[in-house]
């Protein structure tokens, strides 16, 4: 039968990495990006481009640059439950 689609639970779930990279890249930067992840990519002349490459073939920098990812979207979700709380408080 038709059974109900449940969430995926991995918070990288529909995401690119293209998206991600770029996401990052606006929030902190190829420099923080950097000294975050210690790749020639990210500190020698960085691009989307070579990055793409880079990560696509190096498990363990994609994986370094995702949990960033997972970090920041994290901490601005449970900052955006917080203000929703906060103004719910206020509303009453």
């Amino acid at each position: 039968m038709n059974e109900p689609l449940t969430p995926s639970k991995d918070p990288l779930h529909g995401i690119t990495l293209e998206a991600l990279l770029t996401d990052l890249v606006s929030r902190h930067g190829w420099e923080e990006l950097g000294r975050d992840v210690d790749i020639r990519c990210f500190n020698f002349d960085p691009s989307i481009k070579s990055s793409l490459t880079f990560l696509r073939k190096t498990p363990w920098a994609r994986k370094k640059v995702e949990d960033i990812y997972i970090r920041d979207h994290v901490r601005c979700d449970s900052g955006q439950a917080q203000l929703n709380q906060t103004s719910r408080h206020n509303s009453e």
